[in-house]
């Protein structure tokens, strides 16, 4: 399966971001704790690497805790400040703490000078990763647009939060080129991606197979599956056989299928699940210099 998509929105949404990263004290990033990797723009460290930047590894609840923990000390390793956050009371005040522990240097530079400064962040991540959620959580209230699609955000939007903090919601945003073509079909399964991009048959089957091995029994019970070894279409039609996803003469329902199921992956319904392991460190190249093996003459 091959997704690409890169809408005129996308290129739009960066020129956005772009011209409003001159008026922020620090960006805060949000990804996907379920991918932690494939839902980072590298667009995006690129264009705020000269920035203070915290990273949220959002809807944490419906990843793995344990997963979790070792993808925040990655992260840590990398030099980036990171927290797990889900869209609770307690988590929310623990972010809020986290960003003005990130601002503290801009906020004391004004208290030197005998200004109670307000600090400007923004926040940016992919598509659908629950930036306007967040937002909302800080606001106490319902100030910015949500939605379980993509696109929902249009435009960028300043929330004052507090007295002294102040967000911008801004547009996701996609890179140009998805060329990881199993990155591109990860951020497909959590709704990054638009369905109308691809075949919703062969994305469905292939988040069904990859449930299959990484939480078979789950799947199994959750999608009333008999045949752990079942793949392809005959996978799809047992879970629309297994779940009672049938039309007139027994012929199974599969738009009712996959719709079922990609929602139900979204909510969480087949259990916490974290999709990406953490990158294993890479061996040190061991020169002839190194080893004493060289021949000075």
């Amino acid at each position: 399966m091959d997704i690409q998509w890169y809408p005129g929105h996308m290129a739009k949404a960066k020129r956005l971001l772009a011209a409003q990263l001159t008026k922020v004290d620090l960006v805060i990033e949000l990804c996907d704790a379920r991918l932690p990797l494939s839902s980072r723009n590298p667009a995006l460290g690129a264009m705020v690497e000269h920035k203070r930047r915290i990273l949220l590894l959002c809807k944490a609840d419906l990843a793995e805790n344990s997963k979790t923990q070792k993808w925040l000390q990655y992260f840590k390793s990398q030099g980036i400040a990171a927290m797990a956050y889900d869209a609770t009371p307690k988590k929310t005040k623990e972010a809020k703490s986290f960003i003005e522990e990130a601002a503290r240097a801009v906020i004391e530079r004004g208290e030197r000078r005998g200004i109670a400064k307000t600090i400007r962040a923004m926040v940016v991540g992919v598509p659908n990763v629950g930036k306007s959620t967040f937002i909302n959580r800080l606001y106490g209230g319902t100030i910015a647009h949500t939605g379980d699609r993509p696109g929902v955000t249009k435009s960028n939007q300043w929330v004052k939060v507090s007295p002294y903090l102040e967000v911008l919601d801004t547009p996701g945003m996609l890179w140009p080129k998805l060329n990881d073509q199993r990155a591109a079909t990860r951020l497909a399964y959590i709704g990054t991606i638009k369905d109308a991009v691809y075949n919703v048959e062969e994305l469905c089957i292939s988040l069904l197979e990859d449930l299959l091995v990484v939480r078979p029994q789950q799947t199994m019970e959750r999608f009333k599956i008999k045949d752990e070894t079942l793949r392809g279409y005959e996978l799809l039609e047992a879970v629309c056989r297994g779940r009672g996803f049938l039309m007139k003469g027994g012929i199974c329902d599969t738009d009712r299928g996959c719709a079922v199921v990609l929602d139900e992956f979204r909510a969480g319904k087949v259990g916490k699940l974290t999709l990406e392991n953490v990158p294993a460190p890479k061996e040190p190249v061991i020169t002839e210099q190194a080893t004493g093996d060289v021949n000075n003459g």
